[in-house]
């Protein structure tokens, strides 16, 4: 029977949810669910995001074999603590109507993406019009187009490249460094699915309505108390042996 490693799981999950509501990644789903089938975005962000994931936490999982256990521990710790600060000072220089700014300008980049692809998207139709196939090949054709169309794959490579270099990334690697690999990945899964599930389904309206300076600082304080919970386990478990 596997057991459950409770702290792997709690830290990753808090440090996603708290990372990511409010968010460009969040943003993104939301603006994106507005004119799209809510499947489609959903499908196409965790999908992004679940491979992103995977990606950070092997390479913080593989770091241990570069740099020792004990080093990679003392790293996340003060990679958290570094996180939290940093996360306090950007939250009080903050605007209160921060998460309103972040929206209109992820809105406007998204409708200019739009406007640039809507010729392309019209040529395209046209030239498939004159050979739609029938049958099981018209089947297998429409589930194609509904999960890999042009709105699934640009959700995708957005989402994608918006958590890239992230805080919820380095956070993930750092983790899955310090803690145990399965955990920290379902943990950070667990928490990207939500917070994506709450984008698409109302995610404009909580954007506009939840202090983004609040969420910030509440953020920093939970890095910061992970980064100091870190280093009095490690130091408690190095004074033990």
């Amino acid at each position: 029977m596997v057991a459950v490693n409770l702290q792997s799981l709690w830290m990753s999950f808090a440090v996603i949810v708290i990372s990511e509501i409010g968010d460009k990644t969040f943003l993104i789903a939301a603006v994106m669910a507005m004119t799209n089938p809510r499947l489609v975005i959903f499908s196409a962000a965790i999908a992004a995001l679940a491979v992103m994931t995977v990606l950070s936490a092997l390479f913080g999982h593989f770091l241990p074999n570069v740099l020792s256990k004990e080093y990679t521990q003392f790293a996340a710790a003060a990679l958290f603590v570094v996180f939290g600060v940093k996360m306090l000072y950007d939250g009080i220089q903050m605007s209160d109507d921060e998460g309103a700014e972040e929206l209109a300008e992820v809105t406007k980049e998204l409708v200019a993406h739009d406007e640039h692809a809507a010729a392309g998207d019209l040529e395209a139709a046209s030239a498939a019009a004159k050979d739609k196939p029938t049958g099981f090949a018209a089947g297998a054709r429409n589930i194609a187009n509904f999960f890999f169309s042009a709105v699934w794959i640009q959700t995708f490579v957005l989402t994608f490249l918006a958590e890239w270099g992230d805080r919820s990334q380095i956070a993930t690697i750092a983790l899955a460094g310090a803690e145990d690999f399965w955990w920290v990945t379902i943990g950070s899964l667990a928490g990207h699915a939500i917070c994506s599930a709450v984008a698409v389904i109302g995610g404009r309206l909580l954007a506009s309505k939840i202090s983004v300076r609040t969420v910030t600082i509440i953020g920093s304080v939970i890095f910061i108390i992970c980064g100091l919970y870190s280093f009095y386990v490690n130091l408690y478990g190095l004074s033990d042996d």
